[in-house]
């Protein structure tokens, strides 16, 4: 029986996500801290991942040939089984393309379909590496700062519409579900979204690779499922690497379903040499697709009890800090704008003082500025380390700051 399979089958999960696995040492860049600190920021898991990813990966390695890989028909069976079952969206496979990440197809999209100094549309805060894709192709960043009421995150269509509709505006990177927020997108907006942008001719690249990290009972509803303008005017980014714990497989999928937006960005991801797989994405994917659905729908349960365990110690020791209410990722992100000293960073206070790694919220775009985002997925006893830590290190910034 593999090992992070449980024996003792009356426990609550069959699968094993308390056990530590010491990850320094092994050339991880979250684990790549000093010996007192405690790492909660790059978003992957200290999870292994699933037993039966494993297994498939262990028979591949066993054939003991690695020479270059072609993309089987199983890959393509995946995905469309994958998101037909749980999400509802048909995929064509001859619009599906293989990319070695979703970070290397947006910069390849980005770089494909635009012109120097044309703007990308971003709603932030959101996953800062949206930027570096978007200036590092000569494109600009325009942002649409989403608005933050009564600890909920929702759009200012007034603002979206205004710069959808300057001609300089050519692309829109959706984060959906939204990291760092943990906002599901609900299909209304995604509709309206989808509306916008395309009386104002500007595509849309959906970054969908949080999909399925939802809280149990909550689904993600895919932008291109949503009506045929968001189909026609979208190219999705799909992946089975955050949910499964398997990033470094270098592993994900592009699908444009519009025949002629389809070859352009299959043009790109050919002409950057990014859709070409190792010998272990394909293996890798298949099987997360085929057999872990039982060891994610565990995954999902325990994560968002992490989630509920940090919002609920968070809200309850303080009423000048607060954790958002989210219900997908496992991004924690906290507003601790009331007590934040733009002059002394409150990440990099608390990473002095107690050793907790978590990111300034500014990374996000500058209505981040006084937010903290925290990941939670790893055992609980880790988890309740870097809550102890995070609390005293608040606790004691608040006295320092004398608030």
């Amino acid at each position: 029986m593999p090992e992070t399979i449980k024996k003792d089958v009356s426990s609550k999960y069959r699968y094993d996500f308390d056990t530590v696995v010491n990850r320094r040492g092994t050339d991880s860049m979250k684990w790549n801290v000093a010996e007192n600190e405690l790492p909660m920021w790059v978003a992957d898991m200290d999870f292994k991942t699933a037993p039966e990813i494993i297994n498939a990966l262990e028979k591949r390695i066993s054939h003991g040939v690695f020479g270059y890989a072609e993309i089987p028909d199983e890959w393509y069976s995946a995905y469309e089984n994958w998101w037909s079952k749980r999400h509802g969206l048909n995929i064509d496979r001859d619009r599906l393309i293989f990319c070695t990440g979703v970070v290397p197809a947006i910069s390849s999209i980005v770089r494909k379909l635009t012109t120097p100094n044309e703007n990308v549309l971003i709603q932030t805060p959101v996953y800062n590496i949206f930027f570096n894709s978007i200036i590092n192709n000569g494109a600009r960043v325009l942002e649409s700062p989403l608005l933050y009421e009564n600890g909920e995150y929702s759009i200012d269509w007034a603002d979206l519409e205004e710069k959808l509709a300057d001609p300089q505006t050519s692309l829109m990177i959706l984060c959906n579900p939204h990291n760092p927020v943990g906002k599901i997108w609900d299909r209304e907006t995604l509709a309206k979204i989808g509306e916008l942008c395309n009386r104002y001719n500007v595509t849309v690249i959906s970054d969908e690779i949080h999909c399925d990290l939802t809280r149990p009972g909550f689904d993600y509803v895919p932008f291109a499922s949503v009506s045929d303008t968001c189909r026609d005017i979208s190219i999705t980014c799909i992946a089975p690497t955050k949910c499964f714990n398997i990033a470094g497989m270098q592993s994900a999928a592009v699908y444009v379903p519009n025949k002629f937006l389809h070859h352009k960005v299959w043009r790109g991801l050919n002409t950057d040499e990014v859709a070409e797989p190792n010998s272990f994405a394909t293996c890798a994917a298949v099987a997360a697709f085929t057999e872990g659905e039982h060891w994610l729908e565990e995954l999902k349960s325990y994560l968002f009890e992490n989630r509920d365990i940090v919002t609920e110690t968070i809200n309850n020791t303080f009423s000048d800090v607060k954790a958002v209410k989210g219900d997908a990722t496992y991004l924690v992100w906290i507003d601790c704008t009331q007590i934040s000293d733009p002059a002394d960073p409150i990440d990099a206070f608390i990473r002095r003082h107690s050793g907790l790694y978590v990111t300034d919220g500014s990374e996000y775009g500058s209505c981040g500025e006084g937010f903290l985002r925290m990941n939670v997925a790893c055992p609980r006893s880790t988890l309740e380390d870097g809550l102890k830590r995070l609390t005293d290190s608040i606790s004691e910034y608040k006295k320092v700051k004398k608030l």
